[in-house]
């Protein structure tokens, strides 16, 4: 604990006035939010690249906001860094009786079960905070990233029977909302067609789910995709003596199956390496 205790020094002296860094010092809960958030996908970020190292200094960054947090609110009286300890360590124990306790020899899919069980009991047992009620629902803050948010309320849906049987069923839900933001394309209702973009990735998002795929990272992999694609357009484009913008869309397009092209030679020749 000597090395928390050390941090915790920092941060308290960062934070002291008079003698600390005027910047930090001018921060409250809202305006580092964003930093944690950001943090958060830094950490997810160096996992999905498999670089430990990066991984190591992206969690130190994502503990340095802990400690802000827990900083500022030991300022205000309420509570300290050792009280947000103190109040994982028995939440740990509590949601797993089947370490701690007496429930011994569950499946995973039972001690999911188990968990959620807790997580409702605890949401109960809170005065005061609403996220959705106590429906089935109930539990998913709506602070989360949309597709997250979409995800894990459709995994709350299908735990009470809400659901479609097979992946195909939903694959012809996805075509119904395609056609549905044609339509809407057609009458030039741009409201309307927001409407039906949303419930495609909602479908998309159910899709995933039923495929055991996190659509998260799905997207992400899909992102990291078109950009190396679109640098290989660049770096091409640049070999002719071009920018983008001197570029026509059907040279872009070329260059676009060339880079497609190269990928899956690529991958052919190192199969056992992933790639986007």
């Amino acid at each position: 604990m000597s090395d928390i205790s050390r941090l915790l020094e920092i941060m308290a002296a960062l934070r002291t006035p008079g003698t600390g860094c005027p910047w930090d010092l001018q921060q409250d809960f809202a305006s580092i939010a964003p930093y944690t958030i950001e943090e958060a996908y830094e950490v997810a970020d160096a996992i999905a690249r498999g670089d430990l190292t990066d991984l190591r200094e992206e969690l130190g960054d994502l503990l340095l906001q802990v400690i802000f947090h827990a900083r500022m609110a030991q300022e205000q009286g309420a509570f300290a860094f050792a009280d947000v300890v103190a109040t994982l360590t028995d939440k740990l124990v509590r949601r797993h009786p089947h370490v701690f306790g007496e429930a011994r020899g569950l499946t995973p899919g039972a001690v999911e079960s188990l968990w959620e069980r807790i997580k409702s009991q605890e949401r109960k047992e809170k005065p005061g905070r609403d996220e959705g009620g106590e429906g089935a629902l109930a539990g998913v803050p709506v602070t989360l990233p949309a597709l997250t948010r979409a995800l894990k309320l459709q995994i709350k849906a299908a735990r009470v029977g809400f659901d479609w049987n097979d992946p195909l069923a939903v694959l012809a839900k996805i075509a119904e909302e395609a056609d549905e933001i044609e339509a809407e394309i057609a009458n030039g209702d741009r409201t309307a067609a927001q409407a039906e973009v949303g419930d495609l990735l909602f479908a998309v998002v159910n899709l995933a789910r039923h495929l055991g795929i996190d659509p998260e990272t799905a997207l992400r992999g899909s992102n990291l995709k078109f950009e190396c694609r679109f640098a290989a357009i660049e770096q091409a484009l640049a070999a002719r003596g071009k920018t983008p913008t001197q570029a026509t869309l059907t040279e872009m397009e070329e260059l676009w199956t060339a880079a497609k092209t190269a990928e899956r030679a690529q991958r052919e020749d190192h199969p056992s390496e992933p790639g986007p």
